[in-house]
């Protein structure tokens, strides 16, 4: 007799143990109670672990080329590129396009930079005393001056070539030395009147210490072709005082 087949043991159906209370976290295909710790439901096997949505993206970031694309990374050296570039445009028009950005752009081009004297390559007045004409203004001596008769008169330095105007340096009185500063006339507030190359005239008033030395004046204005120097008041004034200027000078950016 041949030996009998064995016969295969009919699968047993495992009862669910009685420890697997309902007290976990449901499921969330079928709601059923699951124990804490188990991946998958007891019941119709669903992931009990959701994989969490990615936030959603901002509005912009849905505009092409900044919208997300399909591979990780793609795109990503054209989108810096592109707003890189963009960012650089606009700082670029600021600067160029409106005067404020460009007077900011200028005025740190004048602190950063250096500065060197340019003389003027011609001089006038609209009136001069006796002995000291107009010329004594730019002569490079502080013991010549140029005398003004009266409040009003002008002294206008003329250059050849447009240049940037970053400062005037003014030294007032008939000399440096105290004693005799006290004994002249001396100007005390003055209007400047810069022309530049396209004829436009900027006015700025400045006043003056009444004392000897340098006074300096700040500008900053851009093809410069002629400066005009007109008194306005003074202080030591009298019969036969003209109102002194020893000397003024006129500083470019380099």
């Amino acid at each position: 007799m041949r030996p009998g087949k064995p016969v295969a043991r009919r699968p047993v159906v495992r009862p669910v143990a009685a420890d697997e209370a309902p007290d976990g976290p449901p499921c969330p295909a079928c709601g059923t109670p699951n124990l804490p710790g188990r991946k998958f439901c007891r019941r119709c096997a669903a992931p009990l672990r959701v994989r969490e949505q990615p936030a959603a993206l901002p509005w912009w970031r849905t505009v092409w080329p900044f919208r997300r694309r399909v591979r990780g990374g793609s795109g990503r050296a054209l989108r810096r590129t592109l707003l890189v570039l963009a960012v650089a445009g606009l700082v670029l028009a600021g600067f160029l396009f409106f005067p404020l950005g460009r007077y900011v752009f200028e005025d740190v081009r004048d602190k950063l930079g250096g500065t060197a004297e340019i003389s003027p390559t011609g001089v006038t007045a609209s009136a001069a005393a006796p002995g000291h004409p107009a010329s004594a203004a730019i002569d490079g001596l502080t013991n010549k001056y140029w005398g003004a008769p009266a409040l009003g008169a002008s002294l206008t330095c003329s250059f050849g070539t447009p240049f940037r105007l970053v400062g005037i340096v003014v030294h007032t009185g008939v000399s440096k030395e105290p004693q005799e500063f006290r004994r002249g006339a001396r100007p005390t507030r003055a209007d400047l009147l810069v022309t530049t190359e396209d004829g436009k005239v900027h006015r700025k008033t400045v006043t003056f210490n009444d004392k000897p030395g340098k006074q300096t004046v700040r500008m900053g204005i851009s093809d410069v072709r002629s400066v005009e120097l007109v008194l306005r008041e003074a202080a030591g004034q009298g019969e036969g005082r003209p109102v002194a200027v020893g000397e003024v000078e006129f500083f470019r950016r380099t």
